[in-house]
Formats: C-alpha cells, structure tokens, sequence
C-alpha cells in the first residue's frame, strides 16, 4: 500500500512510528503499511489542523478505549483536536435527536446504534455517507478503508442501498452457560434420566426450560453453594425496554422470514408494504400483539419468577453482571457479548487457574414459532453518525476521525482490546486464533454465518427515538403485575399504531400509512406473520458445544 504523500511534519511522522509500535500492535498491516496509512492521515488532515470537534458515544469499553487512547493518538498525529464524550445510550440519542430537531450543531459526530436506520434514512438530516464519499469528502476517504471489510455494512444501509453510517463496534445477545457444569458426568446422568436427552448447548426454548428447571430444582446446590438455572434483568428502566425490543420477539419467531430483518413483519411486528410501515397491531396486519408476541412476553415473566434469583427484578443491563461472576448461574438466554471483557479475569470463580473459562458462549436457542430463514437474535452495531446540519468543514473533520478509530492500522488492537469486532480480517487473523480459547466461544461466533442472523433493529422502524420509549414503559407495568401480559401487549401494539398515524403526516420518503383496521382472524389465518395460536408443546433438544457451533459454519 502506497499513498504518496510528502512533506508532513516530521513531529508528527514521529508521533505516528510510536503510537505504531507502543500502541497499535499487532495490526494486519504490516508496520510499513501502517505506516503509510497514517502519512495519508496526516496530510489529509492538513486543512483541519488546529480544529476541535466534539463527538460523543455512550460508555462502552470500546468507547472509553476511542475516548482514552485513540482520541490522543489521533491529535498527535493529524493536529485534530477530540473532545470525545461518554454517556448513557439513551443520552445519546436524545442528544442526537435535540440536533435533528433544533438544527444546532451540538455535535460534530454521534456513534449510535445502527437501530436509528429506520430514522435515518426517512428523516434527510443525516449525511449520506455514500454519497459524501463520492463527493464533499473524497479527499477525506481513506483509501484503505476497505468497505466490503466490515462486518455489519447491511445493517447501516437503508432501503435505497445507500450507507448512511459506518459501524464502529458489534455485539450479540448469546447464549452463555457453565460448559463445565454440563460437562459433569453426574449431572449428565441426571438430567437424561428426567428429561429423556442429553444436557448441552439448548437448541430451542422447551430446553432450555428443561436446563433451567433441572439446575435451580434438582441441582439446587454446587460445592455448597446456592445456584440457579436462569438468570436476566428486569428492574423498571429503559435497558429492560432494550432487553425485549433487542430481538427478543425474533427469537420466538413472531416476525417472517428475511434477513437482516424480517419481511414484511419485522421483530418489533411492525408491517411494512414497500417500505411503509403499515400497522404494528394485528388488527392492522402487524404481529406486535400476536399469540408468538404473547408467548414470549409469558415465557420472559414464567422463567423470571420460576428459575431466576429474585435480584434480577432489581437489576439493569449495567448491574446484572455480578451474579454470573459469583459462579451461581447455570445459563442465561440472553446475554450481551460486551461483557466479555468483564468475565474473563483469572480472579473469578468462572475462570479457570489458566485463564480459560468454565464458561461459554453459543448461539441462542429458539422459541416454538421460530422457522429457519428467521433472525435469530439481537446484534448491536454502534455506527458512526454526521448529521447534515454540521458544518462541512467539521464534518471533514469528524469523518477523518471515524475513520482513524476503525483503521486497519488501529483496528485489530481495538478489537483484542475491547472483544467487539467489525472486521472480517480481525476476526479471522491468527491474532484472534491464538485467543479464541480465552474468549468461551466469542471468535467461533464471529467466524460463522450466525454473525449475519444475529442482527440490529432494521428499516421498519421509522421513529426508533420515539418509539423505543414504549417498550420499557408497557415491559415494567406487565413485569409489576399492573398489565396482564394480553393486555399490556395490546395496548403497546395500540400506541405504536398511534405514534404510526401521527408520522404519517410528518415523514416524506417511506412514511407511514396505516393499513385500515380488519378482523384479527383475517390476519391470522393468512400465511407468514402474525401467525395463529400455536398449541403445542415443543420437545427439549441439544446439541453437545462444537456442534451447536458447527449448525452455523
């Protein structure tokens, strides 16, 4: 790789060889294309030398690694100065919303989840990155970018086929469980003896029911200690509205088939025609309210008050990582990778003397309306964000930056850093080999086909700052007991059809048009989703760890 450059100042030509061999090691460049990689930074950044930009991100240890390390390296080698913020996720999108709505530039660039594509492309307030590509930042694009390198690209990418953010980390919703738990011959035994088949990596929800009912009632005790075979966060507060609006209907199967999202009925059971979304309730063709909707909200409450330590009711997406690290849970359906970082300290009690863990990662089991050619699960994709309303000379400025902290040349120690991978060759490096074995299953994950079906909320979601709001809201009155699950799904499937009709009379491109109200029965009886109320049971199945992991090869 040869870019050309000359006459860059030797200060920052220095500043570039150290960061290169104290900091950005290893890397899948070699230290000469690294090399040339940050000259091309440092005279493509010549025109904005001196500049601040703000930017901000919520707390994440990849976001506290950009703020921390890459913000310095970034302003020592181009001259740029980064006031990089850390807040809350829903901070973030309302300050973001603030810009959209004022027209004030409050940011220079926002790192958001990718579930705001929906917004993004009906709004016209962000910049379309694939044109600003091709036109007012050309000289700004780095030309060992590498697009077709990332990882989650179609899921920044609206209806029209065009990218209007560049990720910059990616997490799934998993799987975790003690591997070395299933892996004990007695309870082996056990468990077929009451169950009928071999205890291993849950294929679908009927076993993982089975597992949970196994640990937390016949188990009950490990080398004295208490434990408990589920495990999950329900405390009253917007991460509890995440925990199922992030997939979790995906995984019983209430939407269609189609990836990176269902169509025409996506996983929060909105229905689109072409790209209008038409009606969330059954009444209106959408499945938000459908018996596999219901089923899963019935299936979250039954495992939270039957097999889950009474602490989870308490617990937020932030807080609910203490008891896996006290070695008292056995599996957990829904589990972030972005915590990965924080259970495989030698320290803990789910970590073996030699660093590996006792526990792994896997692919999520599936509920009973589940069909192959679904989506399986939530993945976050945090994206780097402009907005139009930013001057072009601090968006210039922004994108040199964005580009900087997902560089080939920064990349890979990014990843080995914070275990959040955006790119194909990170992932497959030998770097990652020689620690995949320390990471419970992480690697194996990212190296498989699951990584496309474990996806973001996607383009059917046409207001996601104003309709993420309800989901914790309607979530924690049925949590309480203060709505029934029938009813609270109803009325959350009613409000999103309200706050539908009122877009319709402010979106242009894609705005929603209610489809008009039918009996529910004419829906249910048609195929796809919503589907009908399915009376069966499912039976329990397995499949030992490497297997689980080679269904997705």
């Amino acid at each position: 790789m040869f870019f050309g450059f000359h006459c860059v100042a030797a200060s920052q030509i220095d500043s570039a060889n150290l960061w290169i061999e104290e900091e950005f090691q290893p890397s899948t460049l070699s230290k000469s294309a690294q090399i040339a990689e940050m000259n091309w930074f440092i005279e493509a950044a010549r025109p904005y030398k001196g500049m601040q930009i703000r930017v901000v991100s919520e707390t994440l240890n990849t976001h506290e690694y950009e703020a921390n390390r890459l913000a310095k390296a970034f302003y020592q080698i181009t001259g740029i100065h980064v006031v990089h913020e850390l807040t809350g996720e829903d901070d973030v999108v309302k300050k973001m919303s603030a810009q959209m709505l004022t027209g004030q530039n409050l940011y220079d660039a926002y790192i958001s989840d990718s579930d705001l594509i929906g917004t993004h492309f009906r709004s016209g307030k962000v910049l379309v990155l694939s044109d600003f590509m091709q036109g007012q930042g050309k000289q700004v694009t780095l030309p060992s970018l590498d697009l077709n390198d990332f990882i989650g690209l179609k899921f920044t990418t609206g209806p029209d086929g065009k990218l209007y953010q560049l990720p910059d980390q990616q997490f799934a919703n998993l799987y975790w469980y003690r591997h070395d738990w299933f892996s004990r011959p007695d309870f082996k035994r056990q468990f077929k003896d009451l169950y009928g088949y071999e205890l291993g990596v849950p294929q679908n929800w009927q076993a993982y029911e089975d597992i949970a009912e196994f640990f937390g009632y016949h188990v009950k005790t490990i080398d004295g200690t208490r434990v408990y075979g589920h495990y999950d966060y329900a405390k009253p507060d917007p991460s509890v509205g995440w925990r199922i609006s992030d997939a979790w209907l995906s995984m019983a199967g209430v939407g269609d088939i189609g990836l990176p999202n269902g169509l025409p009925v996506d996983e929060w059971g909105i229905r689109v025609d072409q790209c209008r979304p038409v009606g969330a309730s059954v009444a209106r063709g959408g499945a938000l309210n459908s018996p596999a909707a219901k089923y899963a909200m019935r299936k979250y409450i039954d495992w939270l008050n039957k097999f889950a330590p009474e602490d989870s009711k308490r617990l937020t997406f932030k807080s609910s990582l203490k008891w896996l690290k006290g070695g008292q849970v056995a599996q957990q359906i829904f589990w972030y990778t972005a915590f990965v970082p924080d259970v495989i300290s030698s320290n803990l009690a789910i970590v073996n003397p030699d660093g590996t863990p006792k526990w792994r990662v896997a692919p999520s089991p599936v509920g009973k309306y589940w069909r192959s050619g679904m989506k399986s699960g939530y993945q976050d994709a945090g994206s780097w964000t402009i907005l139009k309303s930013t001057p072009l000379k601090n968006q210039q400025a922004a994108w040199l930056y964005a580009q900087f902290v997902v560089s080939k040349t920064v990349s890979l120690r990014k990843t080995m850093m914070t275990l959040t991978p955006i790119r194909r060759s990170d992932i497959d490096s030998q770097f990652m080999t020689a620690k995949a074995p320390y990471l419970g299953g992480l690697v194996e994950f990212y190296r498989s086909n699951a990584r496309d079906v474990w996806t973001p909320t996607g383009t059917n979601v046409p207001d996601y700052p104003g309709m993420a709001q309800y989901w914790w809201r309607f979530i924690s009155d049925i949590i309480l007991g203060k709505l029934t699950v029938d009813e609270g799904m109803d009325q959350l499937a009613n409000k999103m059809d309200q706050h539908l009709f009122e877009l319709s009379h402010k979106q242009g491109v894609c705005s929603p048009q209610l489809n008009p109200i039918q009996s529910e029965q004419i829906w249910l009886d048609k195929p796809g989703s919503p589907k009908r109320f399915d009376p069966l049971n499912q039976r329990g199945r397995t499949l030992p760890y490497q297997e689980a992991i080679n269904v997705w090869q």
